[in-house]
């Protein structure tokens, strides 16, 4: 039987990531490339002379005397930590099969947990926000999804308080392989909620197979195709295979957050989500990811405690 190419396929290992990124020194040198790929371009007159402050790690600009660093406007920015250990953060965070939790991070990083947790949230909204910026197209199958179970005495099934509803989407080739995936937070199963959602995450001309749930009709408003199939519920219905995918996904993320977190705020759940998708729409170069990872949160801005502790939007 023939290896999968993808599964088998060479990653970034921890030897070729030493070799690069060992050292705080080179580190700062890859930033400084990606940040300044043409050489340096002082930020507030455009001047491109400057002298280094070696102990600051800072840059000057020799006409207006203005001084950046290259963490500076990004998810580095202010950051006290080693940047050797955030980039082994990322390494861990793109090239591992299953997710890893905050507390395992503190123990790779020999950090605290606060620390751990606050680094990990920062590149799961890295990842968030580059996957919501790429709308699924093409052949798309959805399915109304559940995360969390009923609290001892509460209400069962869909209309369950501690159960947070979510959308899963993948897009297919036409030979019915996975391209792409999104998991996005939902309000509830409403119309106008999948309007909304249609609207943000596919791209109109898009053909849309669901389920006969009645708000899911609403793709139709974003300018996507629907095809409705009653599947009649039961155990048959998740082996049809117009939703094989979706239905596939949906337990796999499900296992992978069980076998990897102890618990998880619901009110987070969007950026576990994003992590899982992200890893998944960037299997096919493993070896690129963490690089491709490190030019987006080149491009994103700070973020501070106080919003990563917010509750995330919804979508």
């Amino acid at each position: 039987m023939a290896k999968n190419k993808i599964q088998f396929q060479e990653g970034y290992s921890l030897f070729e990531f030493f070799s690069d990124y060992g050292t705080d020194e080179q580190c700062r040198q890859a930033l400084f490339k990606w940040k300044f790929p043409d050489g340096f371009v002082c930020p507030e007159c455009g001047s491109k002379t400057y002298c280094t402050l070696e102990k600051r790690h800072l840059y000057q600009c020799n006409h207006c005397h203005h001084q950046t660093s290259v963490t500076c406007g990004t998810i580095f920015d202010s950051t006290k930590l080693a940047l050797s250990k955030w980039f082994l953060a990322i390494h861990l965070m793109t090239q591992l099969k299953t997710a890893i939790s905050a507390l395992e991070l503190k123990r790779q990083l020999k950090v605290s947990y606060n620390t751990a947790w606050s680094i990990k949230q920062k590149i799961m909204q890295v990842m968030k926000e580059r996957d919501d910026s790429k709308p699924l197209s093409g052949i798309v199958q959805i399915d109304d999804a559940y995360w969390g179970g009923e609290h001892r005495g509460g209400s069962r099934g869909r209309g369950s308080e501690n159960k947070t509803p979510f959308v899963a989407a993948v897009s297919t080739n036409g030979s019915g392989h996975p391209i792409a995936m999104n998991l996005n937070v939902l309000k509830g199963f409403q119309s106008e909620e999948i309007k909304r959602w249609a609207q943000e995450h596919l791209e109109p001309g898009s053909a849309v197979y669901s389920d006969g749930l009645n708000c899911f009709p609403a793709v139709k408003e974003a300018g996507c195709e629907h095809i409705p199939l009653v599947t009649g519920g039961g155990a048959t219905s998740v082996d049809k295979i117009e939703f094989i995918w979706v239905n596939t996904m949906i337990g796999n993320i499900k296992n992978s957050i069980r076998g990897s977190y102890h618990s998880i705020n619901s009110k987070h759940l969007p950026r576990y989500l994003a992590e899982f998708c992200y890893r998944f729409n960037r299997r096919f170069n493993l070896k690129d990811m963490m690089l491709r990872f490190l030019y987006v949160a080149m491009r994103t801005p700070p973020m501070n405690g106080k919003l990563l502790k917010m509750a995330e939007l919804y979508g």
